[in-house]
């Protein structure tokens, strides 16, 4: 599996996710599924992992994302960066 990590810090989650879920960039129209997580102590931290189907797919979806401008609206923590899954497990 193949997936977009980003790392951001946002004003207002809220208002950060109605904009995420209209993907202007049109960085998730080739995404299989996505995973947000917030910070526990500092709920405006988030964690965003987007899953693709091919490593290419993923490379292409960070360009737009990065071309689009939208990051420039909020702190990144951590620029999107393609990742493959090495292991998961799951403890029951």
């Amino acid at each position: 599996m193949t997936f977009m990590m980003t790392r951001i810090r946002v004003d207002d989650f809220d208002s950060w996710k109605s904009i995420f879920d209209g993907d202007p960039p049109g960085a998730r129209r080739a995404a299989a599924g996505h995973r947000l997580y917030r910070a526990v102590e500092d709920p405006n931290q988030v964690f965003i992992a987007v899953e693709f189907p091919s490593p290419e797919e993923a490379k292409a979806a960070r360009q737009r994302l990065l071309a689009s401008g939208v990051l420039d609206r909020v702190e990144v923590k951590s620029e999107p960066t393609i990742v493959e899954q090495v292991e998961s497990i799951a403890y029951a």
